[in-house]
């Protein structure tokens, strides 16, 4: 995968921002990003699993730092299963969050993936709204619930999905869609 710059929605105070293949050696900006963002970070060895599926898609959102090198700022984690595409894990480090570095990790996703007729699936958390705004501008729609997923605190999941049909203001091709 070649990598591509974008730019971030916040182009007066960003810099460039490149998309490419997160790799191993990213890992410890990985995890220290993970410490950052979330109350129940991802273990070092679930990463190394995900890295290691080869029809997973692992993206690494980097900007150039004013020392002139490359400083990881977000990543994206996703993995197949069968026909549909779970997004695991997706992530932007406090300071550039709501920048636009989300949306640009998941099209590349999308891009990477090729398939007009994609099937995309994701949990988040009841509680994240901005995540599930985003979630929702991408057509992604609630179907469903994980009662008491979050082991931190107990808190329920909302259960996405981005699919055609999702795409075009419907769930008629979610598999079991329940209660929100």
């Amino acid at each position: 995968m070649a990598e591509r710059s974008v730019l971030p929605r916040d182009l007066e105070s960003s810099p460039p921002v490149e998309i490419r293949r997160l790799a191993y050696p990213d890992l410890p900006q990985v995890m220290a990003i993970e410490r950052r963002v979330f109350p129940t970070p991802w273990s070092l060895a679930m990463f190394v699993l995900e890295l290691s599926k080869p029809s997973g898609v692992c993206l690494a959102a980097t900007v150039r730092g004013a020392d002139g090198r490359q400083r990881l700022v977000g990543y994206l984690i996703c993995s197949r299963y069968d026909t549909v595409w779970h997004v695991m894990n997706v992530a932007v480090d406090l300071d550039h969050q709501r920048r636009g570095l989300a949306s640009a990790l998941l099209a590349e996703l999308y891009a990477q993936v090729e398939d007009p007729h994609a099937r995309f699936t994701l949990e988040v958390r009841r509680s994240n709204s901005v995540a599930i705004r985003l979630y929702e501008r991408e057509g992604f729609r609630a179907a469903g619930m994980r009662r008491r997923y979050y082991q931190d605190n107990g808190e329920d999941a909302l259960v996405m999905w981005r699919t055609p049909a999702t795409l075009a203001g419907s769930l008629e091709d979610v598999p079991n869609p329940g209660p929100v």
